[in-house]
């Protein structure tokens, strides 16, 4: 069946500002990071990806090696891409990702120039697309040059295979070394992708000052705790989640007593204010507007619904603010 998107796909949907770049992100973003592989379901794929669009996601998320196995998500989104949203291309930003290990060999992992631009060659491939909106380096790799993995990021957007480019996983001072080099190459970080939630602080460790004080944009992957802030496992390990298998992302050792403490003591509070837990997880890494967008990912698409819900009621009073923090014993960003 021919897929139309919703005419009202912009209504509800916020985009916030990327940096100082002049690009939206929607608040909330779609990661292919599960889900999307060639041992999944493409049909279950493909509803999910309609109904982001149709709620106005326009982000998406991929890197060469997710799947399993690795590219078999880059090609299940090429082929569902051009199916049906080759007509909305203009209207979409994709983005995928290098450096971590690809195929075998010196060549398939890290940031040497031969390994990121041969891995944005493939992912374009399997994508079935002449362009990226977004290319990241997925890495720091303190075995090359800055210089070198920096300067295939310009050369990908020279060559007109990027529009912009981004970092993933670099601490403070790589970010910063990272945005100098592509500055005087004339080719700006626009984004930072970070691991951020209410479970994962290191983004207030002086990451975030840094991206402000050099125009870079945030981005927070994984902030539903990679299920751990959803009503998932308030309970029990479900037969049928990801640390009942033979997921590497996420096992039962991960899902600690005190973590399932937390996340009941948090339910409590998204329940009072009429929410899920994974909303008000959302709603609490968008606080205070220092994060463009929120990268989620999910198993059906009717959870896009309820995460996206989240925009009509994000606002967190000082006092929620407060309750949350001395559940979570952080500090406050």
């Amino acid at each position: 069946m021919t897929y139309y998107a919703s005419a009202d796909r912009y209504e509800t949907m916020t985009y916030n500002r990327c940096g100082n770049s002049g690009l939206k992100l929607p608040a909330v973003s779609l990661g292919l990071w599960h889900n999307f592989g060639g041992m999944d379901a493409a049909e279950n794929g493909r509803r999910i990806l309609r109904r982001a669009f149709d709620l106005g996601i326009t982000h998406f998320d991929l890197a060469n090696n997710y799947g399993p196995p690795p590219g078999s998500a880059e090609e299940v989104f090429g082929r569902i891409w051009k199916q049906d949203f080759s007509c909305y291309r203009d209207e979409m930003i994709v983005a995928t990702k290098a450096g971590y290990s690809m195929w075998p060999g010196p060549y398939g992992e890290r940031g040497s120039r031969k390994s990121m631009l041969a891995s944005l060659d493939q992912s374009l491939k399997r994508m079935n697309m002449e362009y990226v909106d977004l290319f990241y380096s997925h890495r720091f790799d303190a075995e090359t040059p800055l210089e070198e993995t920096m300067s295939a990021l310009d050369q990908a957007v020279r060559q007109g295979k990027a529009l912009y480019v981004g970092l993933s996983n670099y601490g403070p001072e790589q970010t910063k070394r990272a945005a100098e080099i592509l500055r005087g190459l004339g080719t700006p970080c626009l984004i930072h992708q970070s691991h951020y939630s209410m479970y994962e602080r290191r983004l207030e460790q002086g990451l975030q000052e840094t991206l402000e004080e050099e125009g870079i944009g945030t981005i927070a992957y994984s902030p539903l705790a990679r299920g751990l802030l959803t009503d998932r496992y308030l309970k029990e390990i479900p037969a049928d989640s990801r640390a009942a298998g033979l997921s590497t992302f996420l096992n039962r050792q991960d899902i600690t007593e005190e973590k399932l403490k937390k996340s009941r003591e948090l339910n409590r509070i998204a329940e009072e204010r009429g929410q899920s837990l994974a909303q008000l997880a959302v709603a609490w890494v968008l606080r205070k507007g220092r994060i463009a967008s929120a990268l989620i990912g999910v198993s059906k698409a009717e959870q896009l619904d309820d995460i996206v819900g989240t925009l009509g009621q994000s606002s967190l009073s000082d006092e929620e603010l407060d309750r949350i923090e001395q559940i979570l014993g952080g500090g406050a960003l």
